[in-house]
């Protein structure tokens, strides 16, 4: 009876992605899709001016900074950005963040190549699709 308790622990913690492979997908450029409140009530995002720019680097430090997309790979941004860190806590991945005016934490719900899905310090889930630029040829 031990061996197959045991043996669903194991499988069942097997099947949970870990927080660690999370942090490959973290880097890029991220358009914010929708905004889930702890209320329920959903926001959705059709149009963004804006688009969210994540650098980390190999010590999981960096920063996010807002970008405004133009064309053929062009983006517009201020020198303003938040500062980053990645870290793992209580098995789940975090980015601290640190301003000259605040500091705050945001857990990592999930990352892949294509979502990132990240719980705010009010509980608002927020969902982000990776952002593709607009190209634009003249033939």
């Amino acid at each position: 009876m031990k061996k197959i308790v045991l043996l669903m622990v194991l499988i069942i913690f097997s099947c949970s992605e870990s927080p660690e492979n999370y942090i490959p997908h973290i880097e890029g450029y991220w358009e914010i899709k929708m905004v889930t409140f702890p209320n329920g009530f959903k926001k959705e995002y059709t149009i963004n001016e804006t688009i969210d720019f994540i650098s980390v680097n190999d010590s999981l430090k960096g920063f996010r900074k807002k970008l405004k997309p133009g064309i053929n790979n062009t983006y517009y941004t201020s020198d303003n950005a938040e500062a980053i860190e990645l870290r793992v806590e209580n098995d789940s991945l975090r980015i601290l963040y640190s301003t000259p005016f605040n500091t705050w934490k945001e857990t990592v719900i999930r990352a892949n190549e294509t979502e990132l899905e990240i719980l705010n310090e009010n509980k608002a889930l927020y969902l982000y699709n990776r952002y593709n630029s607009i190209e634009l040829s003249i033939d």
